[in-house]
């Protein structure tokens, strides 16, 4: 086949572009295109379960509300985190924000109660407003749970029935019984927060009773399609999580990492095959690049083609 070479019109649609992608076939607008199309695949398949994973700052790089429009719309059947992505989105929830624009003194920046990742800032007051807030629902769980041991994911859906903002991923989870799964949830200031509030409490999570209940849904389902929003131990805890099964049916993967190194973030979704965590014959889709950009392009596409 021939590489039929891209036009780009005045007035085209997202799908208009992503088919002069899909024309084109190679390189990474190829990629793109291959992905947002499986992604559509994925969505429409009722037999298809829809694992998405979520790594680096992508709350506070502006993909809140892409997310919760996916819990909303019951796109995706669940999500696995970062604890940092649930913390921002907390944060948000109780009236904070994430700023632009600040510049790069990181020791003026500290002075002023400034934090900052890459180029997205946070503050600590909105932290301040988010201790005291976390705070009084932990207090809420506990009452109700005790001392008895509570998953994570559970501990999560509990903490989305207090929320109030509409918008909040964690709130929208709750709603649509959307379960969200954090293996790695004290590596954040909310893991921090429930350390310092067990230190007169005893607020128990049971990390491996989300393994049971991520596994039944696993093999209850006919097929699972895997979106891994960067890599990390998200990533990983979605494929591993397939394993007993032989592997996801089929997958995409965004990231800026490399293959080199031997990181399970750089790794090429291919290498999962070996391991059984991606099935021989699985559809397999990698793309590198920024997810802030290729996400909204790619989901944009997909929503276009299943409308």
């Amino acid at each position: 086949m021939k590489v039929n070479q891209m036009k780009v019109k005045e007035k085209m649609t997202v799908q208009q572009l992503i088919d002069e992608f899909s024309l084109s076939g190679v390189l990474g607008a190829g990629k793109l295109a291959k992905a947002s199309n499986l992604l559509a695949e994925m969505i429409k398949d009722e037999e298809t379960a829809v694992f998405l994973s979520l790594a680096g700052p992508l709350v506070p790089g502006g993909m809140r509300n892409i997310i919760a429009d996916l819990i909303k719309n019951k796109q995706i059947d669940l999500l696995i985190t970062s604890g940092a992505n649930i913390t921002h989105d907390l944060l948000e929830s109780f009236g904070g924000n994430h700023y632009s624009g600040l510049g790069f003194d990181d020791e003026k920046l500290n002075h002023g109660g400034i934090g900052r990742i890459g180029d997205v800032y946070t503050k600590s007051t909105d932290f301040e407003v988010f201790e005291k807030k976390i705070a009084i629902i932990f207090n809420k769980i506990y009452e109700k749970v005790g001392s008895n041991p509570i998953s994570i994911k559970d501990f999560l859906h509990n903490i989305g029935s207090f929320i109030e903002d509409k918008n909040s991923i964690l709130k929208l989870a709750n709603q649509n019984n959307i379960p969200i799964f954090a293996p790695g949830l004290i590596d954040s200031m909310l893991g921090l927060q429930l350390w310092m509030f067990n230190q007169e409490n005893n607020l128990i999570l049971d990390a491996t009773g989300d393994m049971d209940d991520l596994s039944n849904i696993v093999f209850e389902n006919e097929k699972v399609g895997a979106v891994l929003l960067g890599g990390g131990l998200p990533k990983h805890y979605t494929l591993a999580s397939n394993l007993l099964k032989g592997g996801v049916d089929s997958a995409i993967q965004i990231t800026m990492d490399r293959a080199e190194t031997g990181s399970l973030s750089g790794a090429p979704l291919e290498e999962a095959k070996s391991w059984s965590k991606a099935k021989c014959g699985s559809n397999l889709v990698s793309v590198v690049g920024d997810v802030t950009i290729l996400f909204p392009l790619i989901l944009a596409g997909a929503l276009d083609k299943i409308s």
